[in-house]
């Protein structure tokens, strides 16, 4: 990978600062908007990483958890409440996501943690994040797509205060 291109597509520049301050080794690709998974395997052409899909959950004691795990890891809700010792979870609303991660559906990334200032999120990576070199996400924009290391995504999300757990 190269060093950290030029950033100043990503809307949201406080991400771009972070990622430039932290000297974040990234690609940049540019696509259509890819509101989802489905959407993203037609239309994204070929991007260098392991592809993410991320969850914006609340359990019924309103703790709110992103999961993130690879496209196509499929998600028992049922076993996840008992791997977190979580009440019952469910779809967090359009406008908790917006309250807590900034970001609008389609829009999901890890990298929103830099929007929950009151550290109101737990993060959830399963450990098969770990294998991959390289990863991707959305830099709170879907119409682009940055592949990085996991060690870079670590980086970004301890600087932001967040340490996820992982889970198999």
């Amino acid at each position: 990978m190269s060093h950290t291109p030029d950033l100043s597509c990503i809307k949201n520049q406080l991400v771009a600062q972070i990622l430039q301050q932290l000297q974040i080794d990234l690609k940049i690709y540019h696509h259509p908007p890819l509101p989802t998974v489905a959407v993203a395997k037609v239309h994204r052409g070929i991007i260098e990483g392991l592809h993410l899909k991320n969850l914006f959950l609340r359990d019924s004691k309103e703790q709110m958890w992103l999961i993130v795990v690879p496209e196509d890891q499929k998600i028992d809700l049922k076993e996840l409440e008992k791997k977190l010792g979580c009440g019952r979870l469910s779809f967090g609303s359009v406008e908790r996501l917006e309250k807590y991660l900034g970001v609008t559906p389609g829009s999901v990334s890890p990298l929103a943690v830099i929007n929950d200032h009151e550290d109101q999120v737990q993060v959830i990576f399963d450990e098969q994040l770990l294998h991959h070199p390289v990863i991707t996400c959305h830099p709170l924009q879907n119409d682009i797509t940055l592949s990085l290391s996991i060690q870079g995504l670590l980086k970004f999300m301890e600087a932001n205060h967040h340490y996820p757990r992982f889970l198999s």
